[in-house]
């Protein structure tokens, strides 16, 4: 199968395309700079220059494909446009995907995000038959953009696409993590010289490893259903202080609890305080059970304890 990638350069891409590849599949992958151009090469796929704003270009290269694997995004337009513009731009480009493999059957599979029903207090964690949840808050927010674009994508099935979701959780790890939320929060306890949580740290956060993500997505694109979203969810449900409780381990500071009626205020998390309390708990049972998907690679913990989040220096 020739198979189109979006976001070939980002963190999930090169594990997906190696994923493709090594199952035989042809890819060729979107590369706006020269740079990413030798990333994609380097990687084994055929590079096709151009940019998400194109879409007539776009349209050309998923006619071309026999499937479409879509993790990139618009946000090179936050500074200027907002969480707004990005999520226009984004279902501008679903509806172009729709345009051009409308009828054909062809898969589109596209990256979405975890939402857990918790936060409407229903007490469960996310299944992938649950319907995209929306917020208010800054990392809700986020969520609603990729909401809104997975709305759009599931709805080319009515058009004859065979458009799927890979939902992704909060964590995805691997040993080329320079910019996720482990960083973030690695960084953030070397600044303080403690590493902290939330209360009393019993907020359930889900993860995978990249290279898990990157199996799934192959999966769906292979041989998923039209119309259903999947979740890359490894582990379902950590509690965040066991989280933090490893980082101090190998940081050699402590974990200590932030109290919830100073957690909003200026002080440790800073702009993380409206992320570090969701309670993102998520079920992968559908999943597994339809695409035969199981993980297989170090869970969160684990890797963890592994060097390449702790360097030597």
């Amino acid at each position: 199968m020739h198979v189109f990638v979006t976001g070939g350069t980002g963190h999930s891409g090169p594990y997906i395309i190696s994923e493709l590849i090594a199952a035989g599949h042809e890819v060729s992958a979107l590369a706006r700079s020269d740079e990413s151009a030798a990333e994609v090469s380097a990687l084994g796929a055929k590079v096709r220059r151009g940019s998400l704003e194109d879409l007539d270009d776009l349209k050309a290269a998923v006619a071309e494909a026999d499937g479409v694997i879509h993790v990139a995004h618009r946000q090179d337009l936050l500074p200027s446009g907002g969480l707004d513009a990005v999520a226009a731009a984004e279902v501008s480009i679903m509806l172009a995907y729709g345009e051009a493999l409308k009828g054909t059957g062809k898969s589109l599979v596209v990256s979405g995000s975890i939402g857990s029903p918790g936060w409407e207090g229903l007490g469960r964690p996310a299944t992938e038959e649950d319907p995209p949840l929306s917020g208010s808050d800054a990392y809700k927010g986020t969520l609603r953009v990729r909401n809104i674009v997975e709305t759009t994508a599931i709805g080319l099935a009515e058009r004859g696409v065979r458009s799927s979701v890979v939902r992704i959780p909060p964590i995805m790890h691997s040993t080329t993590d320079n910019a996720g939320f482990l960083p973030l929060l690695i960084g953030l306890a070397k600044e303080k010289g403690v590493i902290g949580y939330p209360g009393d740290g019993s907020n359930l956060w889900s993860a995978v490893h990249a290279r898990d993500l990157a199996s799934l997505f192959r999966l769906a694109l292979e041989k998923g259903p039209a119309g259903k979203s999947w979740h890359a969810v490894a582990d379902e449900g950590i509690p965040f202080r066991e989280i933090a409780e490893a980082i101090g381990r190998r940081l050699g500071v402590r974990a200590v609890s932030i109290p919830a009626d100073v957690l909003m205020l200026p002080g440790y998390f800073g702009f993380l305080a409206n992320l570090v309390t969701l309670d993102l708990p998520a079920s992968n049972l559908i999943t597994r059970q339809t695409l035969g998907w199981e993980p297989t690679q170090p869970r969160l913990l684990a890797d963890l304890d592994n060097s390449h989040y702790f360097p030597a220096g």
